[in-house]
């Protein structure tokens, strides 16, 4: 089943259940409200034509009892209540139900005066007026009367009948044909909007979704240069979103899963080149000085050895494997440090190495993995810096922690280059920089500094116009 489909069918039941509790609150409300009073009138003036020579008869008879005798075989003749009341003085005479027993008890009659009984007027006794209205009796039971009353004196013969409720069957008849049309119609327009609303909505679901699997197909085929439109409600727009980005870094890392393959296989292909071929000169004979060619061996198997250490350092820095000793450490004291152990190494290459060590925040950090960054960083700073040039090395706080600095005006990095400087095995132009270390140097330098809740970030101007790397690590306190 379509979504389309499926929305239309959820809109179609909660549209046939609004209007389900619609219509029957509707009915219910309206059964509720009390018959109109015309129906019990006529049902009344009918009984008192048909008796009409019995009311005349009590209406002029001056024997109270032999009134009140008639008045009472009415009423249990006809199942009605018969009372005696004087409209004026609201007391009452008479009540054939027994319920105002004693004589002048007060009873507050509402007269309808928007009743029309001039269709009655003909068998109405001569001297005689009607009324019409309702009353609730000392029991809170509610009823419709009609009077009939004789002189100024006020006093009526009232013949009454319990207010009927509205039976169901009657609110249909009665409300049923002018309700059904619009109910109808309204029910119509329901399911055009309904079909409207559906149509649109899972357009703009739909339509993101199927681009969303059809990218997902794509990249499960290996094309990663997919990407989904960004469109739609805001969950759908996140999730596209979500997916483009997943799909970059997809193809980061495996863009970096080729190179590093590219890359490890190249940097141990030459040392192992290197051993294979001054092993074999020396078995051949071929080499006359073995003490040169064994050191040779000995200095590639050695890097190998480098190579994989730091491979695995790497690796264990990368899945946080690696315990740091956490301790507070003075960054300051450490660089300068480093910078004044490495000046004899810069003074050799004729290169200024210039330090501003100022007062800085203590922070939580391992002293060890953190001189193993800033050896690295100046290190490379001398070694990518032709003799005669000039580096700087700066710490000072920054941001709430400490921001340190090594600039050089060195080879440069290009700007393309930038992005993937701290990749494993990347290095920039092969033939412009000294003999290569292992390639993983910088990508173990941003492990650390990560690891260390900091950042490192490099700038350079582009080739021949030096480089800036700077590390910022947060001030800390160490944990009680």
């Amino acid at each position: 089943m379509s979504l389309r489909t499926r929305l239309f069918a959820s809109y179609l039941l909660l549209l046939a259940w609004s209007f389900g509790v619609v219509i029957a609150v509707l009915f219910i409300f309206l059964g509720s409200q009390p018959e109109p009073p015309s129906t019990t009138y006529q049902q009344l003036f009918a009984i008192a034509r048909a008796n009409r020579r019995d009311i005349s008869i009590a209406l002029t008879s001056p024997f109270r009892t032999q009134a009140e005798n008639r008045l009472q075989t009415l009423a249990q003749e006809n199942t009605m209540r018969v009372m005696v009341v004087n409209t004026l003085l609201k007391t009452v005479s008479y009540d054939s139900a027994g319920i105002y027993p004693v004589a002048g008890e007060t009873l507050d009659l509402l007269i309808d005066n928007n009743y029309d009984a001039r269709q009655y007027r003909n068998w109405i006794p001569e001297m005689a007026s009607s009324i019409f209205g309702s009353f609730v009796d000392n029991e809170q039971k509610s009823w419709l009367f009609i009077g009939l009353q004789v002189g100024a004196t006020g006093e009526a013969i009232i013949m009454a009948d319990l207010r009927p409720n509205r039976s169901l069957q009657s609110t249909l008849e009665q409300f049923g044909p002018p309700l059904g049309i619009p109910l109808l119609q309204s029910a119509i327009i329901g399911l055009i909007v309904a079909l409207v609303l559906a149509t649109i909505i899972s357009g703009t679901i739909a339509r993101p979704l199927q681009q969303l699997a059809k990218a997902t197909r794509a990249v499960a085929q290996g094309d990663y240069e997919h990407k989904v439109i960004i469109e739609g409600p805001p969950e759908i727009r996140a999730v596209a979103e979500s997916f483009n980005l997943m799909i970059g870094e997809v193809r980061n890392t495996q863009q970096s899963q080729r190179d590093f393959l590219v890359n490890v296989s190249h940097d141990l292909k030459t040392p192992l080149t290197s051993i294979q071929g001054y092993s074999q000169a020396i078995m051949d004979g071929a080499v006359k000085d073995q003490n040169q060619a064994a050191a040779i061996i000995h200095d590639e198997a050695g890097r190998l050895n480098r190579m994989v250490s730091e491979l695995t350092e790497l690796a264990r820095l990368q899945v946080g494997g690696v315990k740091m000793q956490i301790s507070a450490i003075n960054v300051g004291q450490i660089v300068g440090s480093i910078a004044g152990r490495l000046a004899m190494v810069a003074a050799s290459k004729h290169i200024m190495l210039h330090t501003d060590i100022q007062s800085v925040p203590l922070i939580a950090g391992d002293g060890d993995r953190l001189a193993q960054v800033f050896t690295n960083l100046i290190s490379n700073a001398i070694n990518y810096t032709p003799e005669g040039g000039t580096i700087w090395v700066r710490v000072s706080p920054d941001r709430g922690g400490v921001a340190i600095g090594i600039r050089d005006n060195g080879i440069g990095i290009p700007q393309a280059e930038l992005p993937r400087i701290f990749e494993r095995f990347y290095q920039v132009d092969k033939t412009r920089g000294p003999r290569r270390g292992t390639g993983l140097g910088l990508a173990i330098t941003r492990e650390i500094v990560l690891a260390h809740g900091g950042e490192v970030i490099v700038t350079s101007a582009g080739e021949g116009l030096g480089s800036i790397f700077t590390v910022w690590l947060p001030a800390g306190r160490l944990a009680d």
